[in-house]
């Protein structure tokens, strides 16, 4: 049994350790609300370049543009695909990380890509020791920034991937599972997938998955097919070529920054559901504790009291 300074040490421990969890929830839920705002704000930017496209396309149909833009078959088996996935630096929230993997390969072999077919760059260090767990190689490896505020730069360096990616030299070598160079003749990369978590509330996130590259025909069709809501029709100052470039990389930019606002809401959103549950344990074990050491304090003090009347009672019949 547990003495009083024993149990009380320990209370005064776990009451610290609530206090811990108690601040990384108010952190994660102060965060969520910022990563919130910044996906109003990418709503609203995405929204603008789509309408510059709805405006390009008008200019020139679809159909006439058609045979310029990548198609949207899916790779076969000789083909090189990027695949960006999203995770986390830090801990302490749950399976997040594993969550993402594993709907990711699972995705890829649905596919039937096979793993040396996939250039992986990671975006969490979190993410490394799942994936060689899998036997899954890894093409580059990115830090995700803890705030907005670093976002910009590893934005800036994902987009630099994919430009690698796409303009690759012939006969690369990649590294298969087995540690084998292997020499891939195609000389760019076809297909780009992008993986992470979506949230979707304080405390819920689901696998989210985007084909980046090609680009989807039937959106095209879409923002091609929908109404123009003014009286003014839109107008062209340079060549079409070239701005159609410079909205798509838009949408690739728009893309990414709304992964790593996701991805960054959705670990918190964990980070939030681990830390409720924790508390909720911390307070069943206070209690717990408590009820210990006010059983064993009331046992200390009713053998005091009993103590001293059996001292007394002995004092009264030696007189």
């Amino acid at each position: 049994m547990q003495t009083l300074e024993t149990l009380q040490t320990q209370i005064h421990r776990i009451e610290d350790l609530r206090a811990v969890v108690r601040t990384m929830k108010a952190l994660s839920m102060v965060y969520i609300r910022q990563y919130e705002q910044a996906r109003t704000s990418l709503t609203d930017y995405n929204h603008t370049v789509e309408l510059g496209l709805q405006a390009l396309l008008r200019h020139r149909h679809f159909s006439e543009t058609q045979r310029g833009l990548p198609l949207t078959t899916m790779p076969k088996h000789h083909e090189l695909v990027g695949v960006i996935l999203f995770g986390s630096d830090h801990g302490l929230c749950g399976p997040f990380n594993e969550q993402i993997v594993t709907y990711a390969l699972g995705q890829l072999h649905h596919c039937q890509i096979p793993p040396d077919r996939c250039l992986v760059a990671a975006v969490g260090a979190r993410l490394i020791s799942h994936l060689e767990a899998a036997h899954q190689p890894l093409q580059a490896t990115f830090s995700l920034p803890s705030s907005l505020s670093g976002s910009l730069q590893l934005i800036q360096k994902l987009l630099l991937t994919i430009e690698q990616w796409r303009f690759r030299q012939p006969s690369h070598p990649v590294t298969s599972p087995s540690d084998e160079m292997t020499e891939i003749p195609r000389p760019y990369v076809e297909h780009i997938l992008l993986f992470y978590n979506q949230h979707l509330s304080t405390t819920a996130y689901q696998p989210f998955s985007l084909q980046l590259l090609p680009l989807d025909l039937s959106w095209l069709h879409q923002l091609e097919q929908c109404p123009w809501n003014s009286a003014a029709q839109p107008s062209l100052s340079m060549d079409w070529e070239p701005l159609f470039s410079r909205l798509i990389r838009q949408y690739l930019f728009i893309s990414l920054y709304r992964a790593t606002v996701e991805s960054l809401a959705s670990e918190n959103a964990a980070r939030l559901a681990a830390m409720q549950a924790a508390e909720k344990n911390i307070e069943e074990r206070l209690a717990v504790l408590n009820t210990e050491y006010r059983q064993q304090r009331q046992n200390l003090i009713t053998g005091e009291l009993l103590d001293i009347v059996s001292g007394f009672e002995a004092l009264k019949k030696s007189y």
